[in-house]
């Protein structure tokens, strides 16, 4: 039964999400090039907002947990388990304070309206899966920028999405890589749970009457002790809430 309530609901939700995204478009582009980023910054703000909005047709609700976690006038790695698109909704509108920054792959850079151009021109980093110079250096960019400017990285350490919800094993280097260059950074484990039944059916019908859950865990200094308890610590942090 929820599977066919999902198909109208997924018919108005998609119609809702390719007007906004074309709306924020234009947005975006005229805040960027007539007033610089932070009116840039605010658009995207509204537009995770709507993003999150808009899921509220299919009857997702959102429950976040150790907001309170989250440090001011820090750089910080937010290193979080991936089960789907809606982890990253839901990253930039509840986190939206710490200005989050994403490594995405190279694909989403052009051809999507709004977020390939926030993704462009919004401090975040494009990488090419398959070319690890390329990778490395990016990712290096983006340490040196959120040292630089106090704002957050937000990582998927496992690589690509979980369609299950299981986690997959996490991969060092991104993470090395943003410690190295973000000495002063603290990092914060993420977990995310439930968005990956959002696509349980694939992208149409989506799933319906889900709750995504997202928890913050404690931050832990980076430059506090060697990277590989940093990075133990953090998988396990993140691993251990997974449901």
């Amino acid at each position: 039964m929820r599977k066919i309530i999902s198909y109208p609901l997924s018919v108005i939700y998609y119609l809702l999400f390719g007007l906004t995204l074309v709306i924020f478009h234009v947005i975006q582009w005229l805040s960027f090039n007539l007033f610089g980023y932070d009116a840039h910054k605010k658009s995207v703000d509204v537009l995770c907002f709507f993003l999150v909005f808009n899921t509220y047709v299919l009857g997702t609700r959102y429950k976040i947990e150790g907001i309170e976690n989250l440090l001011a006038n820090e750089p910080l790695i937010i290193a979080s388990n991936h089960q789907s698109l809606y982890d990253i909704t839901t990253i930039g509108w509840f986190l939206r304070k710490i200005h989050p920054k994403f490594v995405s792959k190279i694909e989403l850079g052009k051809g999507i309206p709004s977020i390939s151009y926030n993704l462009n021109h919004g401090g975040s980093v494009l990488i090419d899966r398959k070319d690890a110079k390329q990778s490395l250096s990016a990712i290096r960019k983006l340490g040196e920028y959120i040292e630089e400017n106090k704002r957050a990285a937000v990582i998927f350490p496992e690589g690509t999405r979980s369609v299950t919800g299981k986690p997959g094993k996490f991969a060092e280097n991104g993470l090395k890589i943003l410690c190295k260059y973000a000495p002063s950074a603290y990092m914060v484990p993420v977990t995310i749970n439930n968005a990956w039944k959002m696509t349980r059916w694939g992208v149409f019908p989506l799933g319906a009457g889900n709750t995504i859950i997202l928890t913050v865990h404690k931050p832990i200094a980076v430059n506090s002790m060697p990277f590989s308890e940093v990075f133990e610590k953090t998988e396990h942090a993140v691993v251990s809430r997974i449901i």
